[in-house]
């Protein structure tokens, strides 16, 4: 063998070698980020979940992807997502949790779907150190736990209840009705409105609780509307405003001011009441489309991809900005998960709905907010210092 040959092959085994060295390495760095989930696709809560928030996580991970991937600390990587069926159900959402934290040791996680299921879930992340960012969750007693790890999105019940009563006082309501569900929501929130009614003026002339698998609300509104009160609030789940606001009409309550939460800012809404049935209706909601030009461009990148289903005007966008807030600091701190909850405690968040910055777990910048169903769109009117339309101080009769 010429001694020419003989070098190029040692100098190419060399190489070879190096390379098996240097190769676990690199398949290291290009390892997926593995993201795992539960939330509902089944049961009852799957209404919400499934437009408020699994959406929202497969367009972040295919967006992150589409560029190569999520900048864990200056190296790109690739979203794995592993969500799991929750069935509605808090236990079974919290032992999912305890799976992937513990058995399969995913890098992060993302919350499941309203307050019920991210009560049993959020002491299991703070347990094991992961950061858990809920957009679905209104909740004082979540508050008052103190998890370092929880951080919670939604204006909680008494900013969203302060904003509700003191538009309704400015607009002269001297009485009020009131249903809510019988669970975590549906308590809190009551609660909260209690507190806020307190010397507003306002009072009370009706307050029923119904449980979550109400079928028939009709016995109840039927009561309310002998009363005729000014203004009508609901504390109700998508399933619940629905009813309430179909049986609303057939029943004729039609109040001045007439509210019903979680649901009414959905595309759903408008479009099983019609948008001229569902004009004038007020209810949870804090953004929409005019809120920013990323607010807009996210709107419109959603509807893109889901053919034509727009996210929610409330919960969605708390979602996005979550998912913004969870990417600034991996870009930052990398899978780190403490220095990643350092990082959220400790900053001001720049999102599509606006600064965003914690006191203990509670989103302390956005302020409680109402929205109404004009023209298609859900407006944010109150307070005004971010509406993006002006409030109709006289809900249209049923159409």
């Amino acid at each position: 063998m010429a001694e020419k040959t003989r070098r190029q092959i040692i100098k190419r085994s060399a190489a070879a070698a190096a390379a098996m060295v240097v190769a676990p390495g690199l398949l290291a760095q290009a390892a997926p980020v593995r993201v795992g989930y539960a939330l509902a696709r089944t049961g009852p809560w799957a209404g919400g979940a499934q437009l408020s928030q699994e959406p929202n996580y497969l367009l972040w991970a295919e967006q992150q992807n589409a560029a190569g991937g999520l900048n864990v600390k200056g190296v790109v990587r690739r979203i794995e997502l592993l969500g799991v069926d929750d069935h509605s159900d808090a236990e079974v959402c919290a032992r999912a949790y305890e799976k992937l934290m513990y058995r399969d040791q995913v890098d992060l996680v993302l919350a499941p779907w309203g307050s019920n299921a991210n009560s049993a879930v959020a002491p299991v992340a703070n347990y094991y150190g992961y950061p858990l960012l809920a957009p679905t969750a209104t909740s004082r007693h979540l508050v008052e736990l103190k998890l370092p790890y929880l951080f919670l999105l939604l204006q909680q019940p008494k900013l969203m209840c302060n904003a509700l009563v003191d538009m309704l006082k400015a607009n002269g309501v001297k009485t009020m009705a009131v249903i809510y569900v019988d669970d975590l929501f549906g308590v809190e929130n009551y609660a909260a409105l209690k507190v806020a009614m307190h010397d507003s003026g306002i009072t009370l002339v009706e307050e029923k609780s119904f449980p979550a698998d109400v079928k028939d609300l009709s016995p109840i509104l039927r009561a309310i509307k002998d009363k005729n009160p000014d203004a009508f609030v609901g504390l109700t789940y998508p399933s619940d405003t629905l009813l309430a606001s179909r049986q609303a009409k057939e029943q004729g309550l039609n109040p001045k001011f007439f509210f019903t939460s979680v649901g009414t800012a959905f595309q759903l809404y408008k479009n099983v009441m019609t948008p001229a049935g569902a004009e004038g209706v007020l209810g949870m909601g804090s953004w929409n489309s005019k809120t920013s030009l990323s607010a807009e461009a996210y709107f419109n990148a959603h509807a893109k991809r889901f053919a034509g289903k727009e996210p929610d005007r409330w919960a969605s966008g708390h979602c996005w900005a979550g998912l913004e807030i969870l990417t600034a600091a991996v870009a930052r701190h990398g899978l780190d998960r403490k220095a990643i909850r350092n990082y959220v405690a400790g900053n001001t968040h720049k999102t599509i709905i606006g600064d965003i910055r914690f006191t203990g777990s509670e989103n302390t910048a956005t302020p409680g907010s109402v929205s109404q169903w004009q023209h298609g769109e859900f407006e944010v009117v109150w307070p005004q210092r971010m509406a993006t339309a002006r409030l109709n101080p006289r809900k249209p009769d049923w159409k």
